[in-house]
């Protein structure tokens, strides 16, 4: 006997739960709490607050960081600089990386559970195809994704599940394709005085210019320099060698 129709549609729930909690957390205006003036304004005490229990602070910052992920903030900027800042260029970047490859997982795992076969059995050939040739290279892709800071994270994460990537395969192409970036951004955030002269600059130009989200001026573009851009798409570059490699191999006329 057939299951019943809603018990498909029971599977999609958590997705759709996340997804509102997401939505509601964004609307709520969260992401004001992640501003570098916020956090930058309290950096003496958070830097006593590490100095006081380090292996603490750090379990702190590694849950908060996965939460941000799980619930998708455009935050990971931020709080990649913050733990290179706390913690240091090395020790701020590896539990950047960590705990951003565990929410990416969680959340790999919910979007393939909930809604992954939903999609694929009411998609068209089109998207079933494409499904089938992002699983074919799934490491390249999934690495490219995460090189190139265009994509939204909740895209990247959600992407390879409908597709039907391994979650080993996924984990371990996020685990390597954050990282460049991840070093990139925590060395920034040990150095954070120069990141809060850039900020003091963006700011005081954003006022000058009759701006009205003057404490939000230190956006990606101060942070993300054309160097580091030239950098990853570099990476992103040698990440799809493999899968250009392959399709020469298959079509050598």
């Amino acid at each position: 006997m057939a299951a019943p129709a809603w018990r498909g549609w029971l599977r999609v729930l958590p997705l759709v739960a996340l997804v509102a909690l997401s939505v509601g957390l964004l609307v709520g205006g969260i992401t004001r709490w992640f501003s570098l003036d916020q956090l930058l304004a309290s950096r003496a005490y958070a830097k006593a607050w590490v100095a006081e229990g380090f292996w603490r602070a750090y379990a702190c910052a590694y849950l908060a960081y996965v939460g941000t992920v799980i619930v998708s903030l455009p935050v990971s900027v931020v709080m990649t600089t913050l733990c290179g800042f706390l913690f240091g260029p090395v020790a701020g970047a590896l539990v950047s990386i960590s705990a951003a490859t565990t929410g990416a997982v969680v959340v790999f795992s919910v979007g393939r559970t909930a809604a992954g076969e939903v999609l694929l059995r009411r998609a068209g050939s089109r998207l079933g195809r494409l499904a089938e040739g992002f699983r074919r290279d799934a490491f390249s892709y999934v690495m490219v994704l995460r090189l190139l800071p265009v994509f939204p994270f909740w895209m990247t994460n959600l992407a390879p599940a409908i597709f039907g990537v391994r979650l080993r395969t996924f984990a371990l192409a996020t685990l390597i394709g954050i990282s460049p970036g991840a070093f990139i951004y925590a060395s920034a955030g040990a150095g954070v005085e120069t990141v809060v002269a850039a900020h003091q600059a963006a700011k005081e130009a954003c006022v000058v210019a009759g701006g009205i989200a003057c404490d939000a001026a230190l956006s990606l573009r101060a942070v993300v320099t054309p160097q580091l851009i030239a950098t990853l798409l570099g990476l992103g570059a040698l990440a799809l060698l493999p899968v250009a490699w392959r399709r020469w191999r298959g079509n050598p006329g």
